[in-house]
């Protein structure tokens, strides 16, 4: 576990160093999926093959679940499973150069193993997972303190507040205030150190699977937005929070 550890972190270094170069050039290539908001860029695809490449190297019988390449799609979690975002925040990426995550998580038949998630341009890494416990660059962390909804920052998707889905904006009004960052990896490192008491969103498998470990490695609470366990395929109305602020949403949702 310890040598698959360090390859992987070595990987999401590479990685992160050939993203901080790319400004410096004047070659990133824009382009949108679903609509003019949803973009992907020429780092994105790069990012998700180079990674892509050194799994398979390192094991080529594991199997691969990215957001981009034709590999958004798995039916089958047994044996190991790669789960790749390449760039998750990627309009931060391409219109502020800051507050975007390379994120890898391992699943092993099924079951979080090791999540990854790295704040490239704040050199913040959080990784770890089940049995070895949660570290922030090399320095292992506690779980956060079991605060309520109103005692923290609830990080929220804008359009479900915009829309007021699942009656987000009465969350936002008990909590001590609202974030919207745009990026699922910030999100779930904020929750991960203590900064949020939660974070609700409409997210994919690669959005969440790598935070879903360290969070529940810390004892966090994750589910869908009726209290389900996630599938792992599709877009789903994710909630992550402490056990006390979980217990605030799934009483104000309903």
């Amino acid at each position: 576990m310890e040598a698959m550890v360090n390859e992987i972190k070595t990987w999401i270094y590479e990685a992160g160093e050939v993203i901080k170069k790319s400004f410096q050039a004047d070659d990133l290539v824009i382009d949108t999926k679903s609509g003019r908001t949803d973009l992907v860029t020429n780092l994105d695809k790069a990012t998700q093959e180079f990674l892509t490449q050194r799994i398979m190297n390192f094991d080529p019988e594991a199997k691969i679940l990215g957001e981009e390449n034709g590999k958004d799609n798995l039916d089958d979690f047994s044996g190991r499973v790669f789960v790749i975002d390449p760039i998750d925040g990627t309009m931060n990426f391409v219109l502020e150069q800051e507050n975007f995550c390379i994120m890898v998580a391992v699943y092993e038949n099924g079951v979080g193993k090791l999540g990854f998630v790295y704040d490239v341009m704040k050199n913040e890494f959080l990784w770890g997972g089940r049995g070895i416990g949660v570290y922030c660059n090399d320095k292992k962390i506690d779980a956060p303190k079991d605060i309520a909804l109103s005692e923290g920052l609830i990080g929220l998707n804008h359009v479900m507040y915009q829309k007021d889905s699942w009656h987000v904006q009465k969350m936002g009004e008990i909590a001590l205030g609202v974030r919207m960052t745009g990026c699922a990896g910030y999100e779930l490192i904020g929750l991960v150190m203590g900064r949020r008491a939660a974070y609700i969103s409409r997210l994919a498998p690669w959005d969440y699977a790598a935070g879903g470990v360290l969070i529940e490695e810390l004892g966090l609470r994750m589910s869908n937005i009726n209290g389900e366990a996630l599938k792992l395929a599709g877009r789903e109305l994710f909630v992550a929070a402490t056990p006390k602020a979980y217990e605030n949403i799934m009483e104000i949702k309903s």
